[in-house]
């Protein structure tokens, strides 16, 4: 009977042990997903679980977080693309629309009359991206549409949104105001100080009404010159220079139409990138060097040119790869209507030894494309061109022209005796800055 008994005991042992393994590995198995444990499960010993009492265990869902899809991110590139080549820069489309993307958008929907809100809406995108491919599928026309337009590549969306109307071209069209909210911050309350009866308040700040004024087209400029150029049977010569502003005129929309020129021919040579991926990256050049663009108009030449450089070392590109893009660069500029653009990708090739280039950036200045008109200022960048030419440097606009550097010392005044330039017609307005520093 002892026996028998014993016998049950044992049997009854042996089948709890393993259940009670079983209920101890199943609490391990939890416990290493709970702890983030990847590629494994961590089983402690057995033997160690067997008194532990049952417990109720919960399942733990980790939610981790991911960026935009795939689709997702190559639908905002689309739409860097587009602000990008309309002239609100985006940045890189790198399929995230972080700050500068969000900016853009603003200026987008505030030139087309949307709430500035920076989050597009469908239709908003739609348009935008739509007129995108609309532009460049339509190849010369998309450029005449450009030149025509006192806002370049921006005014093809007002014109495009007109046809989408069945308005006529050229029609009048209402001014658009869009109230923009302002966050207004508290001034700090000024020291009290005693004043005299007859002392007037301080004056209120000047009102502003109207937009701030569009910058000028190159494109434009170019196109209403080569009209008069062709009135007046050809090019200004040295011979026949009566009006020098008009000769220099003449002689950066030819630097220009050289410099686009070059920039394609180079461009066609890259692999893996299409002109407009190119000219969607373009851009990026402006913020980092729009100091050193806004110094132009008040500052000399050569500490100008000392920064430059700095920045160029600081970049790390090779010297090769950086001339090549500022090439690329300056091409995209004056062909996408960009002043700023051109001007910093000329100043870099300045500032790597290629003073050949001056002569553009003494244009900038001299007829106002992408900074203020200084005439005095444009000067010394005119002496540094020809001074490279005079050297033995080889010409990049117009090399079959010698006479040319003949022409513009004219036409500046760099050479024998100075032209007057004419004046009249649009009044003349005063202009004060700060003593330049070199």
């Amino acid at each position: 009977m002892l026996g028998k008994v014993l016998g049950a005991v044992t049997a009854i042992c042996v089948a709890i042990v393993p259940a009670q393994r079983a209920a101890a590995d199943a609490g391990d198995v939890i416990g290493g997903v709970i702890g983030g444990v990847i590629g494994g499960v961590i089983v402690n010993e057995a033997t160690k679980q067997q008194r532990r009492p049952a417990a109720t265990t919960t399942t733990r869902t980790v939610v981790r977080k991911s960026g935009p899809s795939a689709a997702v991110r190559a639908q905002n590139r689309e739409t860097q693309t587009a602000l990008n080549y309309f002239g609100f820069p985006a940045g890189a489309p790198d399929g995230i629309l972080g700050r500068n993307s969000r900016n853009a958008i603003s200026q987008y929907q505030a030139h087309m009359g949307y709430a500035p809100t920076g989050q597009l809406t469908d239709y908003e995108r739609s348009f935008l991206v739509g007129s995108y491919h609309r532009a460049m599928s339509g190849g010369a026309a998309t450029h005449q549409l450009i030149a025509q337009n006192p806002m370049g590549p921006r005014g093809l969306l007002l014109v495009y949104r007109d046809d989408a109307a069945g308005v006529p071209r050229g029609a009048p069209q209402p001014a658009v105001t869009v109230n923009v909210p302002v966050a207004t911050v508290p001034a700090p309350a000024p020291e009290a100080v005693p004043e005299p009866e007859t002392q007037q308040a301080a004056a209120a700040p000047l009102p502003s009404f109207g937009a701030a004024p569009q910058a000028a087209s190159m494109a434009s400029a170019c196109n209403q010159i080569s009209l008069v150029t062709t009135t007046n049977g050809g090019f200004t010569t040295v011979a026949n220079v009566s009006d020098p502003d008009f000769a220099l005129s003449e002689q950066f929309c030819l630097a220009r139409t050289y410099a686009i020129a070059q920039g394609e021919t180079m461009a066609r040579q890259i692999p893996n990138l299409t002109v407009a991926q190119m000219d969607a990256q373009c851009p990026a050049y402006v913020p980092p060097m729009r100091a050193y663009l806004s110094g132009l108009s008040i500052r000399g030449r050569d500490a100008i040119l000392d920064e430059v450089s700095e920045f160029a070392l600081s970049t790390g590109q090779a010297p090769a790869q950086l001339s090549t893009t500022a090439r690329i660069c300056l091409s995209s500029g004056y062909r996408t209507d960009n002043p700023e653009v051109a001007l910093a990708s000329a100043l870099l090739l300045v500032a790597m030894g290629e003073p050949v280039y001056a002569e553009l950036i003494g244009h900038h200045l001299s007829q106002g494309f992408g900074a203020s008109t200084r005439v005095d200022l444009a000067r010394p960048w005119y002496e540094l061109a020809f001074a490279a030419l005079d050297g033995g440097a080889q010409a990049v606009f117009a090399p079959g022209q010698p006479e040319r550097v003949q022409l513009l010392r004219a036409a500046t005044g760099l050479g024998g005796s100075p032209v007057p330039a004419q004046t009249g017609g649009a009044t003349v307005l005063p202009t004060f800055a700060m003593p330049s520093s070199q």
